[in-house]
């Protein structure tokens, strides 16, 4: 199975782009947009109130320590980077597809 674009594998870990929508109605990850997945939070983007929810959800939903989900780029922007340790990019995609199933 190929990784969608969104996800690129970077040794044991995985590099997830995302695109981020702040001030949602529900916590959602929804389909890719080109090179990035659209994820959903209802928190504001004030104090980086966005970007932990972002991080706790794609903890939640990948079944992981919160620990194991780091933002490494794109803190003020809606256009983010976030580090997956220890999991495979198929192992990523296959949670995240998974979760989207309501």
């Amino acid at each position: 199975m190929n990784a969608p674009a969104y996800l690129h594998a970077r040794g044991p870990d995985v590099m997830l782009a995302v695109k981020l929508q702040p001030r949602a109605s529900a916590n959602d990850i929804g389909e890719a947009l080109g090179g990035e997945l659209k994820i959903k939070v209802t928190a504001a983007p004030v104090d980086a109130a966005a970007n932990e929810a972002l991080v706790r959800l794609l903890a939640d939903r990948l079944a992981c320590p919160r620990g194991a989900v780091q933002l490494v780029r794109g803190q003020t922007s809606r256009h983010k980077q976030v580090l997956i340790r220890g999991m495979s990019a198929e192992a990523v995609a296959a949670r995240l597809a998974g979760s989207s199933q309501t």
